[in-house]
């Protein structure tokens, strides 16, 4: 598609949504938050819980140097599943916080041996307080405040007892999120970038060897989080969107001394999905993937996953 075809189509698409009805406006604003964010409360809704199934093959990774993509070895394999229980409440109208309690199980296999473990993983409480509402005004953005907690309720890799680490559910340390969401709707359009800025405390990590034991701390740097998500809002509820997200963070610190090459940056692209079922009752899929293209990522694991989501709501 040419530039000028691209910029007809999102005029086409701006001057629909000026022309729509303020109903459908604030029903792209619903669903397609939803959609993207599966523990966000509608408008209309005061309660919600759920349960979210994910399961993920990791058929390579990014090496840490130009972020190229090494698919694994012959007789290497990963697989991850996780489950989470997920609520939210909404208070004072504007504000909403939300709980996933995480339970994860890994299978890993290199040549001539394969074990599964996993466990509880790291709890996280999240909040949101919106000073605008998408769609509220069709010059003025909806505009929000995110803040989350995230406990380390589950096994850094430091303290894994098997051998490929497949029982590690976590990173070991507290970590503390801010950030802002603007969105709005364009007609049955959704439109939403979220910023987030992660810190995380100290990790001690002790290792024994020769009958001696060694305690080192591990500070990971700071992490930034961009997400671009874009869904279109059927007259039935239903919203089908995109999204991109990239997060990144710079060396982390062990014992004071900064290790090089020890930053990170990974890209998802994901497709999203969410359906009505009821007027309590909805039913939200994600089919997510690390693009195995050089500079994108690097010192992660590329990853190709599902996830599915069934929540109930309470207004």
């Amino acid at each position: 598609m040419s530039i000028s075809r691209e910029l007809s189509l999102a005029a086409a698409v701006l001057t629909a949504g000026l022309l729509r009805a303020p109903d459908t406006w604030a029903q792209a604003c619903c669903a397609g938050g939803s959609a993207v964010t599966p523990a966000r409360l509608g408008l209309h809704e005061d309660y919600l819980v759920g349960v979210q199934v994910k399961v993920a093959d990791v058929p390579g990774a990014f090496d840490d140097v130009k972020g190229r993509y090494v698919p694994g070895g012959a007789g290497t394999s990963e697989v991850d599943l996780e489950q989470d229980l997920v609520a939210a409440v909404r208070f004072l109208h504007r504000g909403q916080v939300a709980l996933d309690v995480p339970l994860i199980e890994t299978r890993r296999a290199v040549p001539g041996y394969a074990e599964v473990g996993g466990g509880v993983g790291d709890v996280n409480l999240g909040g949101r307080w919106d000073f605008s509402l998408a769609g509220g005004s069709r010059v003025v953005p909806g505009v929000a405040a995110l803040l989350g907690v995230t406990f380390p309720t589950g096994r850094a890799a430091d303290a894994a007892h098997n051998a490929l680490a497949t029982d590690a559910t976590g990173i070991g340390a507290f970590q503390g999120t801010l950030g802002v969401a603007l969105e709005q709707t364009f007609g049955p359009f959704y439109l939403g970038v979220n910023g987030l800025l992660s810190l995380r405390s100290p990790h001690s990590a002790t290792t024994a060897s020769a009958g001696m034991s060694t305690t080192t701390t591990e500070t990971l740097a700071p992490q930034g989080s961009l997400v671009v998500a874009g869904a279109y809002v059927f007259r039935t509820e239903a919203a089908l969107g995109l999204s991109v997200a990239c997060n990144a963070e710079g060396n982390a610190i062990i014992d004071g001394a900064v290790v090089p090459n020890s930053s990170r940056r990974q890209t998802t692209l994901s497709l999203l999905g969410a359906v009505p079922l009821t007027d309590v009752w909805r039913l939200q899929g994600t089919l997510y993937v690390t693009p195995p293209w050089t500079g994108l990522s690097f010192d992660q694991a590329a990853t190709l996953g599902l996830s599915l989501v069934l929540l109930r709501s309470w207004s």
